[in-house]
């Protein structure tokens, strides 16, 4: 089976606390670059970026990440990018600390993993 991995970068990013606020967008091409390399589960790795992150990756794909500019909030595009993956057989997994999003993306069939669990596989 085909598996996707959804990032909120913001989640993922704000468990950092390395000055990202300071650099919202520097913080955000970090992840990306980190992301290109992990050794992260899924054959695509979606990175959702919202607000001032969006400046530090363009949209489109990168080898086998995919960055997704939200066009509101992120929740909603990540809830989105989810529900897609899985309406196409997909095994989803988001990576997520907000518990509404985390609710509402199980409602799609989406497994939920914490920032640490993204992090750990980074380092």
């Amino acid at each position: 089976m085909r598996t996707t991995l959804v990032v909120d970068a913001a989640n993922v990013v704000g468990a950092r606390p390395d000055g990202w606020w300071k650099d919202r967008a520097g913080a955000a091409r970090r992840l990306h670059e980190e992301l290109l390399v992990a050794d992260v589960p899924g054959d695509e790795v979606v990175l959702v970026l919202e607000g001032g992150a969006k400046a530090g990756v363009k949209p489109g794909r990168d080898a086998h990440v995919r960055t997704v500019h939200a066009p509101r909030d992120g929740d909603s595009a990540i809830l989105a990018e989810a529900r897609r993956a899985a309406e196409k057989g997909r095994q989803v997994t988001v990576v997520t600390a907000d518990r509404a999003l985390a609710a509402n993306v199980g409602g799609v069939g989406a497994r939920v993993v914490g920032p640490s669990w993204l992090l750990d596989r980074l380092a």
